[in-house]
């Protein structure tokens, strides 16, 4: 069982060693960033990805490790708990507006920018001047005379097939770690280790038919990120998104490890929560693009 009997709640707040973890997490953004912008930009290939995902890989695994390891031996109070809770608090907030930049940028292209460019508004002189055949119809990928194509040349992603099947498993997801939170302080570990396994399944599961998804769009639809306003805007809420739920499955992925070696009490379980938190604000973000992006 957890060492949590022996933490400093006496007023004593932990103070952690010099650590080498911050400046690696900031060169490893850099490298991360440094090859994300390489491949946008066609400098280099694929492989320009590696170096930061690799050294990713290792300041979480070499990170959270200390921070587990530091927990497990009782080093942490409840001032510490607190400041955990405030940290995961601000990080979710600043997801929220991560998010909403782009939900932004797809609401104003859709309500706004492209009405204009079809002659609607103040802005009817962008119909006179600029784009004379325009037709402002969404989905579309910018007018033809500077690379669009108003021909049906792409198609989209029906709401009603994978993107419905996905938003089952995000819902059932949802579902599943609130139960394996009330077992968990109910100390139901039986239970707890069952759907918390359940969850991160249904995670990875969730993010394979994605992958199938864009498969299907990239190669039979001819929908890509270079395709106008609609395949960025699509392909960035959807891929980031994507991107958020497989972290959260990795983390739920280690959360279910540490159960099965006895951490985490009724009382005293934040890894748990955070990670709970976290999940409940991927499933509300993809109900959210399920509707702006897929159905309407």
């Amino acid at each position: 069982m957890s060492t949590h009997s022996a933490t400093h709640d006496a007023g004593k707040y932990y103070v952690p060693h010099s650590s080498p973890w911050p400046i690696f997490g900031a060169v490893t953004l850099f490298v991360l960033m440094l090859g994300v912008c390489s491949y946008l930009n066609h400098w280099v290939g694929g492989w320009a990805f590696i170096p930061g995902a690799t050294m990713l890989a290792v300041l979480f695994f070499g990170w959270f490790s200390t921070v587990i390891k530091e927990n497990e031996q009782g080093l942490y109070g409840l001032d510490v708990d607190r400041s955990f809770r405030m940290g995961m608090m601000w990080f979710i907030i600043s997801e929220i507006f991560f998010f909403a930049a782009f939900f932004g940028a797809l609401f104003y292209a859709r309500q706004l920018s492209v009405p204009w460019l079809g002659g609607e508004g103040v802005k009817v002189f962008n119909k006179l001047l600029l784009w004379q055949d325009y037709s402002a119809a969404w989905p579309t990928n910018g007018p033809d005379a500077v690379g669009g194509h108003e021909d049906g040349t792409f198609g989209t992603i029906p709401a009603f097939g994978l993107p419905a099947i996905n938003t089952a498993l995000l819902l059932a997801s949802g579902v599943t770690i609130t139960i394996a939170h009330h077992a968990l302080r109910a100390g139901n570990r039986m239970v707890l280790n069952i759907f918390l396994a359940l969850t991160f399944i249904l995670g990875f599961i969730f993010v394979g038919f994605q992958a199938e998804e864009y498969i299907h769009a990239w190669t039979e639809l001819g929908l890509r990120l270079s395709t106008g306003i609609y395949g960025s805007t699509f392909f960035m809420l959807t891929g980031f998104h994507g991107l958020h739920v497989t972290i959260g499955a990795i983390m739920l992925l280690v959360i279910w490890l540490r159960c099965l070696k006895g951490h985490f009490t009724p009382e005293r379980h934040f890894g748990f929560e955070a990670v709970a938190w976290y999940w409940h604000f991927v499933d509300v973000v993809w109900l959210i693009l399920f509707v702006f992006v897929y159905w309407i």
